[in-house]
């Protein structure tokens, strides 16, 4: 069975398993963490290995002090090649309801004694291994009872199938293993509950079943998770079944997407709206669901919200330019004359005077030969990032980079090797060890979740020493860093600029939009080349004005950005004098809570008291790490913020107490 695309795959590269086990010993107790395997060539192996080790490094069942990693060189003619189970989806809404479904599945396949079946399930919550149980006995019949049997050496072919190595497939890694289970000898079925406490589905799989999902088999948080072989057959033959589960190698191919659509037959079947409903529902219980708040009044200090005046604490107009009276008056007379909307694209009918009078601005604020709008900060990563780069480069992108970038980064199709934040020196051993003949380093300048600042002189250094295109996103860095809010080269004292400084309008500059600055020939390019840019109306003239009379006040007056940057240390030092540690440079300040639920729950109360401040979950930020990201303006007075930062204070070490006692 094993093909010959495979052979001409490996090539001369050769192929190896990677196999991954990470454990922590708790009062002398070995507690598993986390396991996970590959099957690659030699050319991914090193990468892959960096993935899997970052995987036992940062589980949600805690922090690993112990790591296997095991690699094998292995031959093609020893893989078996297996096409992927069918898979389907039952949406349950609780976990009973799906420990329901396994029993109605497991009698479906003639196995009557389902019932006692999920009992034993909880046999296998403390084993690493899994248990292999004959179905109609229930005789256990692995040879090791208390640490069970593990299926290793598999992986899904990724042939074809492009794939973020970062990151884990739970789905992708389940269909291997039920694939490759179904097809070991005398096996029936398997029952799988996850044991990763940020998962609560599980699933029935069978060689004639197909792999069965179901939505909910355990509580949010619970680490209980167990597997079950189901053995039916002569206990001559067990061993052959071992030694197949243990030893044969395998790839899982076509294996198809996920898909909550239900089971025919199975709750929710013939409602084509059940995966929505079901998502919907599982955010909900995770606290996790987002809404909007609708504000009554412009963006400013204070907001009208529900009727209550409030001070806002959350807003990106660093500024306060979007109130400002005289980017107001001017914004109405532009209007006046070219009208509220632009037509059409910038290379059609979209282009102005007012368009180019921007961007000329732009390129004298930013002190670089040219500049380019895009239409929102989002729109202008996605579009340099995938005009810039290609199948073939090297993208070196920071862990915490915005959502933007990581989304360009994809579009593009080049290789993401992603350095840890802020590290120069492991983003250096990155690129010795992923060379390249075209590639970019891109960075957030202030990351907008942390409001730290990139360590731009060293990003620089290193970009010019191996010939990479350099990058900065100034969308939290423009009007608020440097003495004259310049930006990140002007708080470092630098005269050298990042090849591509991209930026937005909308945050300190109070507007809409997004731009890139860098020399005439880059901006020539991606004209011609950047699809978010040409396919695209450009911005409206009005909108357009407003962030001319916004720069040029910043360029003007000065004392504006003078101002933020007092409230921000004066700010950190009243919080600090609460008992809230905080220290930014920058005008975004985290205050790290750790639990979704508490997290929204401060900001409820805060809320309550007249404190706009926003609370923010995964996935923007790692589970674990919710926080309240507090944001100030120029117009912020001392009293205002004395105030709040006593009662935010006041609210955290409240929560923070309960948690304690």
């Amino acid at each position: 069975m094993v093909k010959n695309y495979l052979r001409n795959r490996v090539k001369l590269m050769g192929l190896y398993s990677i196999k991954m086990r990470a454990s922590n010993c708790e009062e002398g107790t070995e507690k598993h963490i986390s396991g996970a395997e590959k099957i690659v060539s030699g050319g991914s192996l090193l990468r892959y290995s960096d993935a899997l080790l970052k995987r036992g490094l940062y589980h949600s069942k805690g922090k690993a002090d112990f790591i296997n990693l095991k690699i094998e060189a292995i031959s093609s003619a020893e893989i078996l090649c297996l096409d992927s189970l069918p898979a389907r989806t039952i949406p349950v809404h609780n976990h009973q309801e799906g420990m329901q479904t396994i029993i109605g599945l497991l009698e479906k396949m003639n196995i009557p004694k389902a019932a006692e079946i999920i009992e034993k399930l909880k046999e296998t919550y403390p084993m690493r291994g899994a248990m292999l149980l004959d179905a109609d006995s229930l005789e256990r019949l692995e040879p090791d009872k208390e640490r069970g049997i593990r299926a290793v050496y598999m992986d899904a072919d990724h042939s074809g199938r492009q794939e973020t190595i970062e990151m884990k497939n739970p789905y992708y890694e389940a269909m291997v293993l039920a694939a490759k289970a179904a097809y070991a000898p005398n096996i029936i079925g398997e029952i799988c509950i996850s044991d990763d406490p940020n998962y609560v589905t599980g699933y029935v799989a069978s060689k004639d079943m197909g792999y069965v999902r179901i939505t909910k088999l355990k509580e949010k948080g619970s680490q209980d998770g167990g597997r079950i072989f189901l053995y039916r057959g002569d206990r001559s033959e067990v061993q052959s079944c071992l030694d197949y589960l243990e030893k044969q190698k395998v790839l899982v191919r076509n294996i198809p997407p996920l898909s909550d659509q239900p089971v025919p037959g199975g709750k929710g079947a013939n409602n084509k709206w059940s995966f929505i409903e079901n998502t919907l529902g599982n955010l909900k219980d995770n606290n996790l669901f987002r809404s909007m708040n609708e504000l009554s009044s412009a963006q400013s200090a204070h907001v009208s919200f529900q009727g209550q005046d409030m001070l806002m604490l959350a807003s990106n107009s660093y500024l306060d330019m979007s109130n400002d009276g005289q980017v107001k008056t001017y914004t109405l007379k532009v209007m006046e004359e070219y009208g509220v909307g632009s037509g059409g694209s910038r290379l059609t009918t979209g282009t102005t005077s007012i368009h180019q009078q921007l961007e000329n601005l732009l390129a004298k604020f930013k002190g670089t030969e040219a500049a380019l709008v895009y239409n929102t900060g989002y729109m202008a990563n996605v579009g340099i990032i995938s005009a810039l780069c290609a199948k073939d480069d090297i993208v070196f992108s920071d862990e915490l980079n915005h959502a933007s970038i990581i989304d360009g980064c994809r579009l593009s199709k080049a290789r993401i090797v992603v350095y840890r934040h802020n590290d120069m020196d492991d983003l250096e051993a990155k690129i010795k060890a992923n060379p390249c003949a075209k590639g970019l380093i891109v960075s957030d300048a202030v990351f907008s979740m942390d409001g730290d600042i990139v360590d731009l002189p060293r990003l620089l250094e290193i970009a010019e020493r191996y010939e990479l295109f350099s990058m900065l996103d100034e969308a939290h860095a423009t009007g608020v860093i440097g003495k004259k809010g310049l930006g990140t080269a002007e708080y470092y004292g630098l005269d050298k600029k990042p090849d591509i400084l991209m930026g937005t309008l909308s945050k300190a500059i109070g507007s809409e939009g997004g731009f890139v600055c860098g020399k005439q020939i880059l901006i020539d390019y991606l004209k011609n080349k950047s699809r978010s840019f040409i396919f695209s109306t450009s911005l409206s003239p009005a909108v357009t004005a407003s962030s001319i009379k916004a720069i040029e006040l910043i360029m003007n007056e000065p004392q504006r950005v003078e101002a933020l940057q007092k409230n921000i240390q004066y700010f950190c030092q009243c919080l600090r004098e609460s008992g809230i540690e905080a220290d930014s440079q920058t005008a975004i300040i985290p205050i790290i809570i750790g639990g979704e639920k508490q997290t929204m729950e401060i900001s409820k109360e805060l809320l309550a008291q007249g404190y706009y401040i926003s609370a923010i979950r995964y996935p923007t930020v790692k589970k674990g790490s919710a926080r309240l990201r507090i944001t100030l303006m120029s117009t912020h007075t001392k009293e205002e913020l004395k105030r709040s930062a006593q009662t935010i204070g006041n609210i955290v070490n409240k929560y923070r107490g309960r948690n304690q006692s």
